[in-house]
């Protein structure tokens, strides 16, 4: 997890203004998380940026739990889990989140965090990978428009 808030929510934010995207309009975030005490720091980067908590949070997920820490392909395997929940218009459970950390619980309340796959219609996701030395990276990503 990159140590500079700013920076983190300063890609965040970046990342929204060159798609031309309202924090309001995220269905689901793909965070970096990776069941490390840095998570609820994440989280809370996430609600800065945003300006959104509690049940107005998106739903948030991560790849990491199902398959672990892939270093520097975590970011391509998690974008490719993303353009599948996009396609097939769904969000893959949580795998293996058992006892939320609680601080993150008072962010953003248990519901954001679905440990069960959820059928849903998504539009636009945020994907999110932080890195050593503060390399951060955010990318928008939305279903195809006609």
């Amino acid at each position: 997890m990159a140590a500079n808030p700013e920076g983190v929510v300063r890609c965040i934010k970046q990342a929204l203004d060159n798609a031309n995207t309202l924090p309001d309009e995220i269905d689901l975030i793909s965070g970096h998380l990776t069941a490390t005490g840095a998570d609820k720091m994440e989280v809370q980067y996430w609600v800065n940026a945003l300006g959104r908590s509690g049940d107005k949070f998106p739903l948030i997920n991560f790849v990491k739990g199902m398959i672990g820490h892939c270093l520097s392909a975590a970011g391509s395997i998690e974008t490719v889990a993303v353009v599948l929940q996009i396609i097939n218009q769904f969000v893959h459970p949580n795998i293996n989140l058992e006892d939320p950390n609680p601080e993150i619980v008072q962010l953003i309340g248990t519901k954001a965090m679905p440990v069960k796959k959820v059928n849903k219609e998504i539009i636009i996701v945020a994907k999110s990978n932080f890195g050593f030395g503060d390399v951060n990276a955010c990318l928008i990503l939305s279903k195809y428009k006609n």
